[in-house]
């Protein structure tokens, strides 16, 4: 019978001992209970909440499970019992009525970006920079979303009123039942031009296509958009760690690549 030679099983125990270390490292930095949030969306934080969501999930071993809609949709669906952890809406009201409701988890609510409207085309050099097309009268509708259910609806709105032109202008109105089916109606140029959450035609610094008018902010009251956890996610791992997450820097670099204000 061979001997294994005194050196030769050294190096096997040093090496041993290394893979165990190296394996309970591996094991700390990984989450022991990863798990899945349900995340209600507003339609307006779409793109950036998908590229922060797989980030989050990247770094925290938790899974987002996304849906987008319209916030005062999303609240009568929430008051009636949809499994929603976290919502992250268009406005700071929502969030504050879910709280004072008891569906929401008192003190758990914060400012997590402040939204930018715009008026857009998809044809280059349609919008101009001050916004005048809206007076020209050279088209025959302009998207928005329903104001009843959609704050950037709302604060269309509030521009046109400010501006003395919802009178001539509401007889054109094609409205989304959110921000992003008004995109759409843009985008496909069913409507030649619309009121859209600035996100959505702009990303990396830099508008991605058409012309564009980025409505002064003191013509609409401010889009602040509120986070808050559900009553159903208070007991979460996976939804206490996003909310804590969009408030970090990787979460906030994305949000302003995609022109929100923090």
């Amino acid at each position: 019978m061979k001997t294994i030679p005194a050196g030769f099983a050294t190096l096997v125990a040093a090496f041993a001992t290394r893979l165990a270390a190296l394996t309970a490292v591996v094991a700390f930095a990984l989450p022991t209970h990863a798990g899945e949030v349900q995340v209600a969306v507003a339609a307006n934080f779409s793109a950036p909440m998908r590229k922060i969501a797989a980030q989050f999930e990247r770094d925290t071993g938790h899974r987002a499970n996304l849906s987008f809609g319209a916030t005062g949709k999303f609240y009568a669906q929430i008051r009636n019992g949809a499994p929603f952890e976290v919502l992250l809406a268009a406005d700071d009201t929502t969030p504050a009525r879910l709280e004072q409701a008891g569906l929401g988890v008192k003190g758990s609510r914060f400012t997590y970006a402040t939204g930018q409207l715009v008026l857009w085309s998809k044809r280059a050099q349609f919008v101009d920079d001050q916004g005048a097309v809206l007076k020209s009268g050279k088209f025959d509708r302009i998207a928005l979303a329903d104001p009843r259910v959609a704050p950037y609806g709302a604060a269309a709105i509030e521009v046109m009123t400010r501006l003395g032109l919802i009178q001539a202008l509401e007889s054109r109105f094609v409205l989304g039942e959110s921000i992003s089916q008004a995109f759409q109606f843009v985008a496909t140029e069913n409507a030649p031009l619309g009121f859209v959450a600035l996100s959505q035609v702009f990303a990396d610094g830099k508008m991605t296509e058409g012309s564009a008018w980025r409505v002064p902010a003191d013509l609409y009251s401010p889009i602040r958009q509120d986070a808050i956890l559900l009553a159903k996610g208070k007991d979460k791992a996976a939804a206490i760690s996003l909310m804590a997450y969009l408030q970090g820097d990787q979460a906030k670099a994305v949000m302003r690549a995609f022109g929100y204000d923090l």
